[in-house]
């Protein structure tokens, strides 16, 4: 009887060691507010980029994107080195202030909409949209739809490493990115 506690025991041990290795090796995405990330780009001596998520709670590509892109151990880690990454409710109910300016919700529809992620998508309500703004704060490029993790760290580098400066997307892509 006591070498099956015994047994038991160290495999409970086993288990709860391989699942604290686990969780310590993973890159957790340290997701900002939109304040947060304000005041992080104002007040940092070498500010990040900013990425902005903008997702609905009703969107299956976002939480797919979610799960897959964003816990994705490398896309993780290069965000997190990279860019302040801010969750941005397309539908969400508080005021933000951008460049002097104050947006809000507007209701339409069923839903309604923020202002702020309706001037961040140039109007196009699409979910999900990416948004990378430099780190002035101002807009790189949104893009639109669900990506899968090897293709966004290929657009996240593209912004992250500054490459839109010297080379158009359509050059740095041909180079097999």
């Amino acid at each position: 009887m006591k070498t099956i506690t015994l047994t038991t025991s160290i495999k409970s041990l086993l288990a709860f060691t391989f699942f604290i290795s686990i969780s310590v090796n993973a890159q957790e995405v340290n997701w900002l507010s939109w304040s947060e990330a304000e005041t992080l780009a104002t007040t940092d001596k070498n500010p990040k980029k900013i990425f902005i998520d903008v997702y609905t709670d009703w969107c299956g590509w976002c939480k797919k994107m979610d799960k897959d892109t964003f816990q994705n151990e490398e896309v993780a880690a290069y965000m997190k080195a990279k860019f302040y990454m801010v969750k941005l409710d397309g539908e969400g109910k508080e005021e933000i202030k951008y460049k002097g300016k104050t947006f809000k919700f507007v209701p339409s529809g069923r839903n309604g909409y923020h202002e702020f992620a309706a001037a961040l998508m140039n109007g196009k309500m699409s979910y999900p949209t990416t948004i990378f703004l430099d780190e002035e704060m101002n807009m790189l490029s949104p893009i639109p739809g669900y990506q899968k993790p090897q293709p966004f760290l290929n657009i996240a580098k593209y912004f992250g490493e500054n490459i839109y400066k010297d080379q158009d997307w359509e050059t740095y892509t041909k180079q097999g990115k």
